[in-house]
């Protein structure tokens, strides 16, 4: 990989894991938050396009279908995400999710777009993924009662498959039509809001409460979440999807991190072991 693609990715995994500490903070909230999250991500970046290559394509037909799929996908993720996190710890939601997600996007790349990557950055791929798993089942058995299956785990499994779904489809986007990853970003967080708007038809009040009382967090995630992405599509524009995907993963490593001294999670030897295990693959994706 290169060293421009490496920096791209290592600087979104940091805006990742910022927004989804922010994101836990308040997703008792639901819908009312994710509604901010649409309306703030848009206001704030869409200033900038002007000045980041337009949309990047004169076929506004393939930019409006590009957006508007995107769009469909990230609002089923969000879903399940924020679900996740009201029902299970943030680490065990956040890196099952993770880990889930870059395993099937490799897959998929080397099936679908044609990807060979190099052993070595396979082997690296594979070091990420079994550590981020690792990470996602440091809670099961514990403290779940007669459940069978911790939801944490469960609802994280379903995030990695709306990751996975998204990030294929954002690449083939992104890349077969040449679109600016930044107009990519602000026009499928403009197409949440619809979404978002009828879940809280008759919450409004709740709205507007929250945007008062949590403007701030509001206002960083709507920074940081789109930043994290537009990083990410603009290295998958020159680094192969089946490496992109694994290395967005240190941001497991920070998140673990501060499940363990902020909120005191259990087993923190075990997430340290594990999290050491994903910097082992990023090293050798960096090769």
């Amino acid at each position: 990989m290169s060293p421009l693609a490496f920096v791209l990715v290592f600087g979104a995994a940091i805006a990742h894991a910022a927004w989804n500490i922010i994101a836990h903070g308040v997703s008792r909230a639901g819908s009312p938050f994710l509604w901010w999250g649409a309306v703030g991500s848009t206001l704030v970046w869409i200033g900038v396009v002007p000045f980041t290559g337009g949309l990047g394509t004169d076929d506004l037909g393939s930019f409006a279908l590009g957006v508007t799929v995107s769009a469909v996908l990230h609002v089923a993720y969000m879903t399940v995400l924020q679900r996740g996190y009201r029902e299970g710890n943030l680490s065990t939601v956040y890196a099952t999710a993770r880990g889930t997600g870059p395993f099937l996007s490799v897959i998929v790349a080397v099936l679908l777009l044609g990807e060979r990557p190099s052993i070595v950055a396979l082997i690296g791929v594979a070091a990420v993924i079994v550590g981020v798993v690792a990470i996602g089942l440091v809670d099961r058995g514990t403290g779940t009662g007669s459940r069978r299956i911790d939801p944490g785990i469960l609802f994280g499994l379903l995030t990695g498959v709306a990751i996975a779904v998204y990030t294929i489809w954002d690449a083939h986007a992104v890349r077969t039509w040449s679109l600016s990853p930044v107009a990519f970003m602000v026009g499928t967080s403009l197409l949440q809001v619809p979404f978002y708007s009828f879940a809280v038809r008759r919450r409004w009040d709740a709205v507007w409460a929250l945007g008062r009382a949590q403007w701030r967090r509001i206002l960083v995630f709507g920074i940081l979440s789109p930043l994290s992405y537009i990083l990410v599509l603009t290295a998958i524009q020159i680094a192969p999807v089946a490496l992109v995907a694994p290395l967005r993963e240190v941001s497991v490593v920070l998140v673990s991190l501060f499940g363990v001294f902020a909120l005191r999670e259990s087993r923190p030897g075990w997430r340290i072991a594990a999290s050491l295990v994903v910097v082992a693959g990023i090293v050798l994706l960096a090769v």
